[in-house]
């Protein structure tokens, strides 16, 4: 027997997850967007891709519809096609993502079946470049952007946080004083993170004279239904989402990671993710010599073994390392 009454649809199912399953707020919105990916496909349809995904609506359908006897095989031929146009750390993801939430819909007794069993993980060839050179960086700086993506990319590169625990910042979160805020890491648990001058200087421009609410927030009005503590009491606009930010970032950072592409064709290039910056920042952190105590304390890891991704030389300082090496250079000398 259900433990209480089916939600009335797919969508409301998700919500209804998202709350009951103890997901922490710095993570709902990842599984959401992933759950909103999935629901096109559960039923039946492919998932858009690209500018189509974004204002795209999710079909409705009752969550009884997962335990269609035929969904299993439509739903592996769906699951393939979108694994062969993303990359392997996103399709493992949106998979793991959901089979949680079709377990917890299981133990609910809202569905029977799990029809994703027979689907396998994409091998995920580990990615040697994610931290971006110095002039990177530089040029990342030098971009002609908007106040609110110059705080955003510049609180992340300095605090080496995640882009969703920054997106979550509330303005009442922060000391300024301290170059500081609270935000809830992953895990839900409340913690600290600290940024440096370049953050500093742009924050009071962006907060201008907002006492409350969210940091981020969208260039218009939020829409009706927009929960409470995404829309800002004094302006009325809402929380930035992670996923518009990560769609910002990628399309500024189209040329700079495709430096010989011609402008042109900027349409069919791909950018860099939010990601990289908690990367590159990490990995300059080792550079240097930080500790691995301070590492721990800086990234927020559990365990000295997850931070080995981060642990690797920047491609400067290999490059570096060579050239100091070079013989002809020391002939010079």
């Amino acid at each position: 027997m259900p433990l209480s009454a089916p939600p009335s649809s797919y969508t409301a199912a998700v919500e209804r997850y998202l709350t009951g399953a103890g997901i922490a707020k710095s993570s709902a919105r990842i599984y959401r967007i992933s759950l909103t990916t999935w629901g096109w496909m559960l039923a039946g349809e492919p998932a858009p891709t690209g500018p189509a995904r974004r204002g795209a609506k999710p079909p409705v359908f009752p969550v009884a519809a997962i335990d269609d006897p035929a969904l299993p095989e439509v739903l592996a031929e769906l699951a393939a096609a979108r694994a062969d146009e993303m990359d392997a750390d996103t399709v493992n993801r949106e998979l793991s993502i959901a089979r949680k939430a079709i377990g917890w819909w299981q133990r609910q007794g809202w569905i029977d079946g799990d029809p994703t069993i027979g689907i396998e993980r994409r091998p995920a060839p580990p990615d040697r470049t994610k931290a971006l050179a110095e002039n990177q960086i530089t040029a990342l700086w030098r971009l002609d952007v908007a106040l609110r993506e110059k705080t955003q990319w510049k609180m992340l590169y300095e605090s080496a946080a995640r882009a969703d625990e920054v997106l979550c910042l509330n303005v009442e979160d922060l000391y300024p004083q301290d170059k500081r805020g609270k935000i809830t890491a992953k895990g839900g648990a409340t913690e600290w993170i600290h940024w440096q001058s370049g953050t500093a200087q742009l924050l009071p421009r962006l907060i201008a004279r907002r006492t409350r609410g969210p940091l981020f927030l969208t260039d218009r009005k939020a829409p009706a239904g927009t929960p409470t503590l995404d829309v800002c009491p004094e302006t009325g606009r809402a929380r930035l989402s992670y996923r518009r930010a990560e769609e910002i970032f990628e399309e500024n950072t189209r040329l700079l990671a495709n430096p010989l592409a011609s402008p042109d064709d900027i349409e069919d290039l791909d950018g860099w993710t939010l990601h990289r910056l908690r990367h590159s920042a990490l990995t300059y952190d080792a550079e240097d010599g930080t500790s691995t105590p301070m590492l721990l304390a800086r990234s927020r890891h559990a365990s000295v073994r997850s931070l080995e991704r981060y642990a690797r030389p920047g491609v400067d300082s290999v490059a570096r390392h060579v050239a100091e090496r070079d013989p002809a250079a020391r002939r010079r000398t």
